[in-house]
């Protein structure tokens, strides 16, 4: 698998390039860029299979090498120092990203992911979704990937329900009684779309409070969604769902 490294520091291409060439041999590194300019005509001379791209570059970013290129038959892996705003946009394409110091185990997993995504051939839809995604102000985005076994699904977070968690996947429950398994955690999803007014209401639900209809006052507190479902609220949560409903 031909790769290519981008990033505007030195010191950060060569601890990438050591971790792949000890743990990753099935990757072969054919080039490395510092800037944007250097990274487009890398991709365009080399056509990597995978690229491992840093979003913040100077003035410029990992979005603007995206951005240049007409093609973009490749997978990326984003490699950033800290989880700022652009892995938000990241996130929510169901794209893969490493926190600065890489971890080894990590590494290995997005390769994996990566190599699973080429034989699949959905990483052009997934970049054209983020550089769709980064021209929306957060938190005010209106759709999300979602991963599923087969395919990735692009839903708009209308649609959306409930989610509810199955171990290390999460179930979505659809507007359309569509019930989609995902192979990501409800963790990860809560922390995603707390920003869009979704509800942790429990260790295992996440609720769209647009689908709410009441407050049951029984097992300590559940909410009635319209759907008719119940949902029930953990005692550590009840507060914070009461005063969320109560402003809405």
């Amino acid at each position: 698998m031909k790769a290519i490294l981008i990033d505007d520091e030195i010191s950060n291409l060569e601890n990438i390039r050591i971790l792949l060439e000890k743990h990753c041999p099935q990757v072969d590194i054919v080039a490395t860029a510092q800037n944007v300019a250097d990274a487009v005509n890398a991709i365009e001379k080399h056509l990597p299979d995978l690229i491992f791209l840093d979003i913040q570059m100077g003035e410029q970013t990992g979005f603007d090498v995206l951005k240049a290129l007409p093609q973009r038959n490749f997978e990326v892996i984003f490699v950033t120092a800290y989880d700022h705003y652009g892995i938000q946009a990241v996130k929510f394409a169901a794209l893969d990203y490493l926190l600065k110091p890489v971890d080894i185990d990590e590494l290995k997993t997005a390769i994996n992911k990566a190599e699973q995504k080429l034989a699949a051939q959905t990483q052009t839809a997934q970049i054209d979704f983020l550089l769709q995604q980064i021209k929306t102000p957060q938190p005010t985005v209106s759709k999300i990937a979602l991963p599923m076994q087969s395919e990735i699904r692009y839903i708009a977070l209308s649609e959306i329900m409930r989610c509810e968690a199955d171990n290390t996947y999460t179930f979505f429950f659809l507007t359309n009684n569509e019930k989609l398994l995902v192979s990501k955690s409800l963790k990860e999803y809560a922390d995603l779309l707390k920003p869009n007014g979704f509800l942790r209401t429990h260790q295992s639900h996440l609720v769209n409070p647009k689908f709410v209809k009441s407050w049951l006052k029984e097992d300590g507190g559940v909410l009635l969604l319209n759907s008719g479902e119940k949902i029930p609220v953990s005692k550590p949560n009840k507060e914070i769902v009461k005063q969320a409903l109560q402003a809405l």
